[in-house]
């Protein structure tokens, strides 16, 4: 027999209750880290397997997602684990990655506004078939109690039916009624509700007619542009908001006790920061100690990593490449200039807002002229015949011959059927009056580094050296991340070079790549360092023990259709101007190469915003296609934006147009396509004036019932259709 044993009682509850505390304390610890990456430069389903395969077979990685569509990865992780310790995988991988502030990101948006509309359009359509069985009955002959039976079904459908599907024009009537203004939903809703009225009306007193087929006819095709207009939309956050999330959330404040980490909110002005190599800069500030090299290229657009040393301003956003620095914190929180920049943005936002849609334009005249003639004709054939019932009827005729289905489809239809052509072309339109802006563009502005250019520097003279020179060019290459050491990696493998043996290889931060080769010291890096000469080019120099230097050339390789499509822009008659952070020699390089005539550089990016905000005001409508964080400003300021989708997420969110491909061909295009768009918009505004303007007297002079009216109005929504399908 065994006994049982009882723990011991404590005379001491603070002692009996720790092991429960503790117990308690572990259960509420994190059991996994979820982390956040920005990946900039994945464009296709090899780059999201790469990705999650690289992080996959990383220690204490347990899952990772990428989404290609948001260019992010979700990573969940042992509770150990931070961002610092994933990017360099990815980096490994051959990809560009940054963290992403899940707390400074609202939480990702599911298109409930569009499941919803089309839930409200399957009830429409579903119960629309079900009513115009019931209604070819009664127009077969069915007479007397059956005529009153199939009725009552029919109001036993529809009723329900349109209480759920219409309730977005009746929210959006109230809404503008409650402002004391009109919109295009007040007429669509009132021709509803007074088929309803007259049709339960009729039904009640045994009538004839009943239009609940109309009502939910009606209903259908109004929801089916509703449906198509909300289709062309992209559902996405703000670029105000992704700035803010590409800020670091974490950092590494020095202390008399050592280094702490600590949340970027509780950094001070003042405050001494340290920053590891390939990290990002989480304030302004100035650098107190270290030698590196920054990456500037996000916020400024400058090709080549600038040389940082004391004393040197740094701004936040801005990456750390090669050595340790140690920064005292001069801005933080929203002084930063990275800040600043998301209250540009912001502010252009607000700005683009208040264009109008040709929709809006005519909805503002139309509305109030179908309310004045249905009432009017209310009135007179109420004062004509004295019986409210006809001049019921005829009212809810003309409200019904003139409810604007065809005005509500005109636009939705031709911008789904254009949005298509281009997705096919590689473009893919994400603003609802994105075609409507583009094509009034008449200049266009482009950014520099990752838009006409690839944004990656390029060897120009790999022959000028012997292959023992590129064996040891190669080595010291290899000990470097920086982008030149990088594209000479990459050249020198293509061409089938093998490194060379080296000893102690070492990489000097901000100066370049050092090593011993045969007893003499070889280097591979700036031209001060290694001892080079000038050059107007981009160069790297290598020395060999007390040999001259020699300098490896680079430059910044095109995108691919960049020639083309400035020579196409210009042939069409548009001004193109080139903007651009980079230096003046660059840059006018690049624009003489592309025959551009108007250019500016080492533009910062309220300067960009600025030039393209006075080119709006003497009378331009510009159109801005950029990829940097120093452009998300500037493409929100422009009549109309395009982006590439490798460009940075801020940028292709605040952009209107998202280039799916990797050429720029497809822009001409867009430009001519879009104002075939906004003709085919205005040619069915001219469609549906005409209907109204011969059909309206005839349902005036009660010549038309409401079940004629609906099919009238069908007829000239599906015109309206087919009048769009041309643009395909």
């Amino acid at each position: 027999m065994t006994a049982t044993m009882r723990p011991p009682v404590s005379a001491c509850p603070a002692c009996s209750a720790a092991p429960a505390a503790e117990r308690l304390a572990e259960m509420d610890a994190p059991t996994e880290a979820h982390i956040v990456l920005s990946l900039p430069t994945i464009h296709c389903a090899a780059c999201m397997a790469t990705v999650e395969r690289a992080l996959g077979a990383a220690p204490g990685v347990r899952s990772a997602r990428v989404n290609l569509t948001m260019k992010r990865v979700s990573i969940e992780a042992d509770p150990d684990l931070t961002a610092e310790d994933l990017i360099p995988v990815v980096e490994g991988a051959g990809y560009e990655a940054h963290e992403l502030d899940t707390t400074a990101m609202s939480a990702t948006a599911t298109d409930r506004a569009g499941r919803e509309l089309l839930m409200r359009l399957a009830v429409a359509g579903f119960a629309s078939m079900n009513v115009m069985l019931l209604s070819i009955a009664v127009w077969s002959g069915a007479e007397g109690q059956t005529r009153d039976l199939f009725h009552w079904i029919s109001a036993i459908i529809v009723v329900p039916a349109v209480a759920f599907s219409a309730q977005p024009f009746f929210k959006n009537a109230y809404t503008a009624l409650k402002a004391r203004a009109l919109n295009m939903d007040v007429p669509i809703s009132l021709a509803i509700l007074l088929a309803l009225v007259t049709s339960l009306w009729e039904t009640t007193l045994s009538g004839e007619h009943a239009y609940f087929d109309a009502a939910i006819a009606l209903t259908f095709f109004l929801l089916t542009g509703r449906y198509l207009d909300h289709r062309t939309r992209s559902v996405a956050r703000s670029a105000a908001e992704e700035l803010a999330a590409l800020e670091v959330p974490r950092a590494f404040r020095v202390t008399p006790e050592g280094e702490e980490q600590v949340s970027v909110a509780d950094l001070r002005v003042g405050d001494l920061i340290h920053v590891r190599p390939g990290g990002r800069m989480p304030v302004d500030g100035v650098i107190a100690e270290g030698t590196s090299e920054l990456d500037r290229s996000l916020l400024t657009g400058e090709t080549l990593p600038v040389y940082a040393a004391p004393g040197q301003d740094v701004s936040a956003g801005e990456v750390n490449l090669t050595g340790p620095l140690t920064i005292r914190a001069t801005a933080v929180g929203r002084d930063t200039s990275l800040h600043r920049m998301a209250d540009l943005v912001a502010v252009a936002e607000s700005g683009r807002s208040r264009y109008t849609s040709l929709a809006d334009r005519a909805a503002k005249l139309y509305a109030p002229g179908v309310h004045i003639l249905s009432a009017l004709s209310f009135v007179g054939w109420f004062l004509y015949s004295g019986d409210l019932r006809v001049a019921l009827n005829i009212a809810a005729a003309v409200l019904i011959i003139t409810c604007p289905c065809a005005l509500g489809l005109a636009v939705p239809a031709v911008t789904t059927a254009a949005s298509g052509r281009l997705f096919k072309k590689g473009l893919l339109i994400k603003d609802s009056t994105a075609l409507e802006r583009l094509a009034q563009v008449d200049t266009v502005v482009f950014d520099k580094t990752g838009t006409l250019t690839a944004g990656t520097p390029e060897l120009t003279n790999l022959g000028d050296f012997t292959r023992r020179d590129l064996q040891i060019a190669l080595a010291l290459a290899l000990g470097s991340a920086h982008p030149l050491s990088r594209a000479l990696t990459s050249a020198a493998q293509d061409a089938g070079i093998t490194p060379e043996q080296l000893e102690d290889i070492r990489e000097i931060p901000g100066h370049g790549t050092e090593a011993l080769w045969r007893g003499q010291t070889v280097r591979l890096g700036r031209s001060a360092w290694v001892g080079g000469g000038q050059t107007d080019q981009t160069a790297a120099w290598l020395r060999i023990g007390d040999g001259p230097a020699q300098a490896f050339t680079f430059t910044d390789r095109l995108r691919d259709g960049a020639e083309a499509t400035v020579k196409a822009l210009q042939e069409a008659g548009l001004d193109v101007i080139l903007m651009s952070g980079d230096t003046t020699a660059t840059v006018e390089s690049l624009a003489h190469r592309l025959g551009i005539q108007h250019w500016l550089a080492e533009a910062l990016p309220q300067d960009k915003a600025a030039r393209i905000q006075a080119l709006s005001n003497d009378g331009a409508h510009v159109l801005m296609v950029g990829d940097g964080l120093n452009d998300t400003a500037a493409l929100t300021a422009a009549h109309a934006s395009i982006s590439p989708a490798s460009a940075l997420d801020a940028a292709r969110v605040a952009s209107d147009i998202v280039l799916l491909g990797s050429t720029l061909a497809p822009i001409p295009d867009a430009v001519q396509t879009a104002r075939k768009a906004t003709r085919r918009i205005k040619e069915n505004f001219t469609i549906a004036t005409w209907y109204n303007i011969i059909a309206v007297p005839l349902a005036v002079a009660g010549l038309c019932s409401p079940l004629i009216a609906a099919l009238a109005m069908s007829a000239s929504s599906i015109t309206v259709s087919l009048n769009a399908l041309r643009l395909r």
